[in-house]
């Protein structure tokens, strides 16, 4: 499903974000990909959303060889893939329902649609009282469940979530972890990007460990498996152990939630409030 041979992204002053990397990921996997900040996490996705090329080596994502893909292209690349972005980019000035919808509206479904797929995903990710609501009026956790809610609003097939638990604490971000758990086990490929290393260690996931740019480590772990590899909305895929011990784990969290998380999770939760407009033109261009 997802395919980097020997890829390499050198910006223009001469660092190289990443060196020689390589994987596959299959679908229907759910992979932590994880490393320090500046290791290399952020490049790999904005490679497999296309909004970078390579500077050297192949990406394929589906059938799309991104390097050969055409921009005119390039939206059924991005209709396929869901992003939560690492700033949310929730636009805040908006309600959470008109947040969600926002895809919708690029694409062009009719607002009656629009409206009744965005309550579906809000009740999905457990927020739909909160639909009329502003981003500022919200919890982290709630927050974080819109951005997740929005990217999943085009029915993707891969999930990129980028250090979705980096503000929150313990309970939260199990919260937030069980949720992308459940949304794998529909049949959704999820790439999560941390360098939160009590949630990896706890769910028994494939890791692939990035430093200074380059692969140092792929484990394997148990994969969920699924009845298709063509998701149904009316088809619940089979239940696995890897799934039930993942559930279970994740629902002994408050037990388990005593450790001091990173540091990084001092941070105001202020990094989302970036102005709408500059908001608006990066998600627009992220879905051109």
């Amino acid at each position: 499903m997802i395919s980097l041979e020997n890829v390499s992204k050198k910006f223009g002053t001469g660092v190289f974000a990443i060196s020689g990397v390589s994987f596959t990921i299959d679908r229907g996997e759910f992979v932590f990909l994880v490393g320090p900040t500046g290791s290399g996490k952020t490049t790999i996705f904005r490679l497999l959303i296309r909004e970078m090329l390579p500077t050297q080596g192949s990406v394929v994502v589906n059938s799309f060889d991104l390097i050969k893909l055409p921009n005119k292209k390039v939206p059924d690349l991005r209709k396929k893939i869901g992003v939560v972005f690492q700033d949310l980019k929730l636009l805040h000035d908006r309600t959470l329902i008109e947040n969600t919808m926002l895809p919708l509206e690029v694409v062009g479904i009719k607002a009656k649609e629009a409206v009744k797929r965005a309550e579906e995903i809000l009740s999905q990710v457990g927020i739909l009282e909160h639909k009329d609501k502003f981003p500022i009026q919200l919890s982290g956790g709630e927050v974080q469940r819109a951005a997740i809610a929005r990217a999943l609003i085009l029915s993707p097939e891969i999930l990129l979530a980028d250090e979705p638990t980096g503000n929150l604490d313990d309970a939260t971000s199990w919260e937030i972890v069980k949720l992308l758990v459940d949304i794998n086990e529909k049949g959704t490929t999820v790439i999560m990007a941390t360098h939160d290393t009590d949630i990896v260690k706890r769910l028994n996931k494939r890791i692939i460990e990035l430093k200074e740019g380059a692969v140092v480590n792929d484990k394997k772990g148990h994969k969920t498996n699924h009845k298709n590899s063509e998701r149904d909305e009316d088809e619940k895929p089979v239940a696995t152990e890897d799934i039930k011990k993942s559930t279970e784990t994740l629902a002994d969290v408050p037990a388990m939630s005593g450790k001091q998380r990173d540091s990084s999770k001092k941070e105001e939760h202020s990094k989302e409030s970036n102005k709408a407009g500059d908001i608006t033109n990066d998600f627009e261009e992220a879905l051109k």
